[in-house]
């Protein structure tokens, strides 16, 4: 399939209007092995040709090497952008592995300032939590952030892998414009209760790792195969018997794209974008890429409509998957649902 320009679409029910698919950089620095920096750099600038808007970092991807990577990207097209980062997750600078989820008022305003230093920015367009700490209560977090927007530091707020009462909560101390978790044929969670309460509030979602961190896609098929360092590793509906059948789960995925003339990722993709009118709510995902080829193949899938017995076909396929997304769901939605 060929790209046309990216459709757009609001982020919020006031948001500025984005390219409905958006790019998730984390890749760029850390987790899927080694990186070709200047192919980075390149897609970065293919994507805006493409009429991609919406650029995804965290403070906690390469422990703040991503910002730094994308800063000088955004700050020479600052018009045109819109940047999204995200605070919440600390690393042990000892030990990556090692994480805390700091949600705590004064953590945030420190986060805050280190973002905005490593991307070179005096405001940053959409400011997420990335994880939720429920000892920290929602009030106090959501409240810390608006004082941000308040200052001028942040424009708008997101929250990510919340539950809908969350969202809800949330909303009520301070308008909440996009909510970021995991949503792809192969996992839909998010639709228990997140997904309506975004509905409802005039919230968009913000899809991540919508074509399972490449599983979906066919570019592998058992994690272990994988870079020593390769963060998909750890995740258990990739690796061993549950690969295995996962992978079985991907026939019917395989014959829609053949009937398009479309790849399994363009499939993968198209199901996730025609969530916003089965749902009633702006989608806008963020598959992560590293090559300019594979952003264009992504972007196309943006106008690749699936018919109502195609869409059938994918139905039940999320309730088949072996495995849960992380070996730890404690810090995510479905974790304290």
């Amino acid at each position: 399939m060929t790209h046309p320009l990216l459709p757009t679409a609001p982020l919020g029910t006031d948001g500025p209007l984005v390219g409905v698919q958006g790019l998730g950089c984390m890749g760029m620095s850390e987790f899927y092995g080694p990186t070709d920096s200047d192919e980075a750099l390149a897609t970065l600038d293919a994507a805006l040709e493409l009429g991609v808007t919406l650029f995804d970092t965290a403070d906690m991807y390469g422990s703040g090497r991503n910002e730094e990577f994308i800063g000088p990207f955004v700050r020479a097209n600052r018009d045109k952008v819109v940047l999204a980062t995200k605070f919440a997750i600390e690393r042990d600078p000892a030990d990556p592995t090692k994480r805390a989820i700091r949600n705590d008022p004064a953590y945030i305003r420190t986060a805050v300032e280190g973002s905005l230093r490593r991307l070179g920015v005096d405001v940053i367009d959409l400011y997420y939590m990335h994880r939720r700490n429920p000892e920290v209560p929602l009030a106090e977090s959501v409240g810390a952030m608006a004082e941000l927007v308040q200052a001028g530091k942040v424009r708008r707020l997101g929250l990510s892998e919340v539950t809908g009462a969350e969202l809800r909560e949330a909303h009520a101390v301070h308008p909440i414009a996009a909510v970021q978790s995991e949503w792809s044929v192969f996992a839909r969670d998010v639709e228990r209760s997140a997904v309506p309460a975004a509905a409802e509030l005039g919230v968009a979602f913000v899809p991540y790792s919508p074509l399972g961190r490449g599983f979906l896609t066919g570019a592998f098929q058992d994690a272990a195969t994988l870079a020593a360092d390769d963060f998909r590793r750890t995740h258990p509906r990739y690796t061993g018997e549950n690969a295995v059948a996962n992978a079985e789960l991907l026939s019917p995925m395989r014959k829609i794209a053949e009937a398009h003339e479309a790849t399994l990722a363009q499939v993968a993709l198209a199901w996730v974008h025609q969530r916003a009118e089965v749902h009633g709510l702006t989608v806008v995902p963020i598959p992560g890429t590293r090559k300019r080829s594979r952003l264009a193949e992504n972007t196309a899938a943006a106008t690749l409509r699936l018919s109502a017995e195609e869409l059938a076909l994918l139905e039940p396929l999320a309730g088949q998957v072996a495995g849960d997304r992380y070996a730890d769901m404690r810090n995510t939605s479905v974790g304290r649902e």
